[in-house]
């Protein structure tokens, strides 16, 4: 048995739409996990034309995502940092302060997108913030970065319902730790910025975590806590997140890069990081609020 759900911004989702998908792939009744956003409905069986309806139903601004209907509710999250649990990608606001921002964004999408290998890349970036005040990461903290609509909801109904929190990034140690605090992770891994005499080298420690580094936090994380795949909700939009994507029992490509999207199991286009909650059965009414 499998699971569909629909989920559009507030008042975005209309009952002829939910009823006619249903009836156009035989479900069973519907349920609104909030009336107007969100809805469900069994299914016996994954609709062969799954990709072609998210195609035609994404212009209008309604995600729908299908999922087996056992173990919905995960117990371990994995969470990407940088455009995933924060609006921004942290090297670009350092680099947009260095004076090397286009430059070092144009690298950045390449890289998110698999155009460019992620260590490579990750490394021409840093180097290109040699001499940067060290003190000026607080700064970006503070003025450039913002959370990611939903991620308090997400996280704090997560743990609620007794699910362990991770943030894995690709990004820095700097900005993971205060991150990871103010949501409410448990834990956080990231790379570490080389720094002497309170400016950056251009250097970042070895080895480098990137694609392969976060399915290893996967399985550490899973060993250590007595789960398996099955329980495990990864989120993350870029080329390096897609390995723990496709290993988790639910992958969530959220806001990602078209190579990323195209693979992951799931893909939110419209929806906030709540979406991820609608997936796994949880209705409005669940929500807890941080």
């Amino acid at each position: 048995m499998h699971t569909a759900i629909l989920i559009a911004a507030p008042g975005g989702l209309e009952p002829a739409l939910v009823d006619s998908l249903r009836n156009a792939w035989g479900g069973g009744d519907a349920q609104w996990l909030s009336p107007d956003e969100a809805a469900e409905f069994p299914l016996a069986r994954l609709p062969d034309n799954l990709a072609s309806v998210q195609d035609d139903l994404r212009p209008g601004g309604v995600d729908i995502a299908v999922v087996p209907a056992d173990n919905r509710r995960k117990r371990l999250l994995l969470a990407d940092m940088d455009s995933t649990m924060i609006g921004q990608e942290c090297i670009d606001e350092l680099a947009a302060e260095a004076g090397v921002g286009e430059r070092v964004s144009a690298i950045t999408a390449r890289a998110m997108n698999g155009e460019l290998g992620f260590e490579g890349a990750l490394r021409e970036r840093v180097a290109l913030l040699d001499g940067l005040p060290e003190s000026i990461i607080v700064d970006v903290l503070e003025r450039r970065i913002t959370l990611a609509p939903g991620g308090p909801e997400l996280l704090a109904t997560m743990r609620a319902h007794g699910a362990h929190a991770a943030l894995v990034s690709g990004g820095f140690t700097n900005f993971s730790g205060p991150i990871a605090e103010r949501l409410g992770f448990h834990e956080h891994r990231a790379n570490t910025l080389l720094a002497e005499g309170g400016r950056l080298t251009g250097g970042v420690a070895e080895p480098i975590l990137g694609r392969e580094a976060k399915i290893a936090a996967l399985d550490d994380l899973t060993a250590r806590l007595g789960l398996t795949d099955a329980d495990v909700l990864a989120v993350g939009d870029g080329a390096n997140d897609l390995g723990m994507l496709q290993r988790a029992g639910l992958g969530v490509a959220l806001h990602a890069k078209p190579s990323v999207a195209a693979e992951a199991q799931v893909r939110i286009d419209r929806g906030d990081l709540t979406a991820l909650l609608y997936i796994q059965g949880y209705s409005r009414d669940e929500f807890v609020r941080p």
